[in-house]
Order: structure tokens, then sequence, then C-alpha cells
């Protein structure tokens, strides 16, 4: 344990302390007043098809899928885990799993997703993943951001290429995704009218208050007379900090009770809803949620990994209150980079492994469900197992964000926006 956090590898903190970065971003400028030209949008095209905002969250690190969500009716589940398994929910512990369909349970850290899942908005997708078999956090995130698997020479998202394949919801909209993070996320790359803040309620121009205003407008006399591709940047810049400073982010009052928790990813997602809500033309918001890769001490039940648990499951049970339970058309997905080895190592925590759990949260998706392949679950019985020691993948991760794509984005380039694959549509959608 360091300052109270397991042990990842040096690969983690290596891109821990890079802070995953897809792109390095700039600190960006703010107006002080509110610009006429502020937009108000539907969230559909008028005559066009449906269109949700997407929101993403990135579980950077490997999350154990089966701490997140937990196969209790695989006893091979706890022969692998003696000490960190999550107890079957008829076993009287306090630590005990909270049943979901009889074979699949959720751990008493995520308790606040029960809600969200009873309502038919929350369905797991177990047994997913991408297919690629690095081990490695930088290949792997990479691969599966770019959408496509040991292609050195694909640079953009698919997030990004989606959003290059169909038109915006609003032409005049100064921002179509954000990555509330200090850098781009690398899903989001190739986006157009894309930016990274980590901050969305503290965007500005350091130094003086009363001469910021002066300061702007030197930057952009400055930028008046460069060539038009130079100047039109930067008049989107410009508009894109004005349209910042002139959302309340501070003072946003979530709806029906939502109460985000007091982290930093709960205050991302609280901003995302804000930001959401205003109605500015935003199409992709993407946030991550570091910290899964639990070598040691993963702490299940209480202690470090619960308290990830708790801090990712009552952030999103607080959008579902403020944001899908108000009819908005949005999408939300986690995924991470590989799941954990289905046994326990020697320090009380897991190295990294294959198949995980994704998450997808909407109005118009088939919630109440844990979602398998079409052999059902794969098991865990070490005969079983991929490559001996992990859970196997029986539905590739392309396939949910695909029907998406197409039936939530009214994306339908899905060639460009996973290149070299054909998905299989798996009633995610409604």
């Amino acid at each position: 344990m360091k300052n109270g956090k397991p042990g990842g590898c040096n690969e983690y903190h290596d891109l821990s302390r890079r802070n995953f970065l897809g792109v390095s971003g700039a600190a960006l400028a703010a107006s002080a007043t509110i610009p006429a030209w502020l937009p108000r949008i539907a969230y559909a095209r008028e005559g066009g098809p449906p269109r949700d905002v997407l929101v993403s969250i990135f579980l950077r690190g490997g999350a154990d899928g089966l701490s997140l969500c937990v196969p209790h009716g695989d006893p091979e589940y706890y022969t692998a885990r003696p000490l960190l398994s999550i107890p079957r929910p008829d076993s009287g512990d306090p630590n005990r799993a909270i049943d979901l369909d009889g074979f699949f349970g959720l751990p008493q850290a995520m308790s606040a997703l029960t809600t969200a899942y009873e309502d038919g908005k929350l369905l797991f997708v177990h047994a997913s993943g991408s297919v690629d078999e690095s081990r490695s956090h930088f290949d792997a995130m990479h691969f599966m951001e770019v959408g496509k698997a040991r292609d050195p020479d694909l640079f953009t998202g698919w997030v990004g290429r989606h959003l290059i394949s169909v038109p915006p919801l609003d032409e005049q909209a100064a921002i179509r995704a954000i990555g509330i993070s200090s850098g781009l996320q690398r899903h989001l790359v190739g986006a157009p009218k894309s930016i990274p803040v980590p901050d969305l309620d503290d965007v500005g121009l350091s130094g003086r208050w009363e001469t910021r205003d002066a300061r702007l407008e030197s930057i952009n006399d400055m930028y008046r007379k460069a060539p038009t591709l130079l100047r039109a940047s930067a008049e989107n810049t410009t508009n894109t900090m004005a349209l910042l400073d002139a959302i309340d982010f501070t003072s946003y009052q979530p709806a029906n009770g939502a109460v985000y928790p007091e982290s930093y990813f709960g205050y991302s997602l609280k901003s995302a809803a804000a930001l959401i809500k205003a109605q500015v033309g935003v199409e992709a918001v993407s946030l991550d949620l570091g910290g899964w890769d639990t070598h040691e001490q993963q702490q299940p039940h209480t202690g470090y990994m619960a308290l990830l648990m708790q801090d990712l499951a009552t952030g999103m049970a607080a959008f579902h209150l403020d944001v899908i339970g108000e009819g908005l058309p949005v999408t939300l997905a986690t995924m991470s980079e590989f799941g954990r080895v289905v046994a326990e190592n020697g320090s009380e925590g897991t190295d990294h492994g294959h198949g995980n759990v994704m998450m997808v949260m909407g109005n118009r998706i088939a919630g109440g469900q844990v979602m398998l392949g079409d052999g059902g679950w794969p098991g865990l019985h070490p005969d079983l197992l991929w490559q001996g020691q992990d859970l196997a993948i029986t539905i590739d991760y392309r396939d949910i964000l695909a029907e998406i794509v197409q039936n939530r984005l009214a994306g339908t380039d899905l060639d460009f926006v996973f290149p070299d694959y054909t998905p299989t549509f798996r009633g995610v959608t409604t």
C-alpha cells in the first residue's frame, strides 16, 4: 500500500503521472459576459433521426469486473477468491452481494445502482471487452479507444470518427465534444470542435481580473489578421471560452433530489449534467475514473476498492436521477481496458486479466438485466478460462458501442467508426 492506495504496476503509475492523456491540452480563457449568440438547441435535428448525447466513462487501470458485477451463482468464483470474493446474497454476511437476477449481484459498495437497474435504465454487459491479448495498460487503452486492435497507424478515436461522420446538432455550436480532463482522451481525438477542460467552472486567463477583458481583446486582435484556418480556430476557441463561462456550474441544482459524491469524479459528472442541460450543442462528454490497478490490497468489501466502487456507483446513480430521470436523450457507457485475473494473488489483489463488464445507462437502453453472449456465462472453472486464468470474452465491446452509435447517436458509417470490424448487435438499445 502507498498513501492508502493499492500498489499498481509501474506502467500504470507512469500512465497516471501522465494523466492518461491522448493529446496535451492548453488552458483556455473565458469572456465575462454572456454572448448574444449563446445557442439553445433541440436535442435532435428537426426532421432528423433521434440523437442522444454520449457520456463515456473510462475506468482507467483495468477494473475488476468480477467485483463490479458479481457472478455469485458460479461456485468457482469462491474457490478462486477465498478472501476477495463478494459473499453470496443468502450468506448473512454484512458484505453480501445484492442479488440482481439469481446469478449476478452487486457489491454493497455499489448498492446505489439498484434503483437505476430496477427502473430498467441500467444494463450490465458481462464477459465483454477487447479481444486484444495485450496485458499492457498503454496498449490496451490505446487500441480500445481507437476502436481497432494492433493498428499503430490509427490515431483518431472511435468517438472522434463518429463525430466527423455526422452533421453537428447545431451548426453554430462552439463545442461538439469535451473531455473533462487536462488532456483530450484518445477516443475523442479527431472530433471537430473538441477540447479538454479539467474543471468546467474554472476556465479563464490567469492574472488580474480587471485587465482580463483587455488582454482577451488583444489576443483576438492578434488573430484577426492571421490566415483563415488559424483565425477560425482562434475565434472558435474564444467562443468556447465565453460559452463555458456563461454556464453557472457552481450554482447548478440537480433534479429529483440527486446528490453527486463530493469527489472529483462526482463534481465532473455533475458538471457534465449541467453542460448537457444547457443545450449548447455538445454531443459527447468523456470522463475518466482511475485507480483500478489493484495488484495488492484490493479491498472490495471495505477500504480502497470499495470506496472507488462507491464513488462510481453514487455518481452514476445521481446522474440517473438528475438526467436520465428527466427523460433527456442521453446514453452513458462505462468501459475499462481489461479485467483482472480470476484467482486472487498472494498480496490480496488481482493481476491484469482479460474479460470484463460494461455498464450502459439511458432511457432507450434495454436495462434491468445482465446481458451475456450467445453461449451464456462462459464459466470460471479453470478448464473454461481464457489462457487458463481469465474470464473469456464472449461479447466484443465494439458490438455494444456500434449499436449505440447507430441506434442512439444516428451514426450510419460503422465501417469508418470501427475499421475492419463487422459488429453484431446484441439488443442493447430499444
